[in-house]
């Protein structure tokens, strides 16, 4: 790292913290020059791969621009929103991976989405998973009520 000072090309860290979000690290260095102090912030860069095969930096505003068509006209809030980014982000960052497809973004988005709000899911999941027909929203739909059914026998037997 070059001090932005004198372009010294040496510099010793002084303090390293996490950012609030967690997701760069903060450093105070020190020029081994001159000894001013100049603050660095490190990010792990994340690549997502597009169909058409060009590679874009990860944003967390395209996820929830995606998200917000879902949940239009939906009692969702931005926070709602920003919270479902900062899920997806996590789990795409939690494998790894410095590239991504973009198909697997918008996986990562069902289950913190499904979560929020399950109209929305539907409408997303159905983009996303490909829905041809009634059946498959159908068998959606099922798949969503057993699942409320399990979690409300298991609060029953929690009592």
């Amino acid at each position: 790292m070059h001090c932005p000072f004198c372009r010294n090309p040496d510099s010793r860290v002084v303090d390293s913290r996490t950012t609030d979000d967690g997701t760069s690290i903060r450093r105070r260095r020190q020029c081994t020059e001159c000894g001013r102090r100049f603050t660095t912030v490190e990010t792990a860069s994340l690549s997502v791969v597009k169909r058409s095969g060009v590679l874009e930096p990860f944003r967390r505003e395209k996820v929830i621009e995606g998200v917000r068509k879902a949940v239009r006209g939906r009692p969702v809030t931005d926070a709602d929103l920003a919270s479902v980014a900062q899920a997806v982000e996590e789990s795409v960052r939690a494998t790894g991976a410095s590239q991504i497809d973009a198909n697997e973004i918008g996986l990562a988005v069902l289950p913190p989405l499904r979560a929020l709000d399950e109209v929305a899911y539907l409408r997303f999941a159905s983009v996303y998973n490909a829905f041809d027909s009634l059946d498959d929203f159908e068998s959606a739909i099922r798949a969503l009520r057993e699942e409320r059914a399990a979690a409300a026998d298991g609060a029953e037997d929690d009592r």
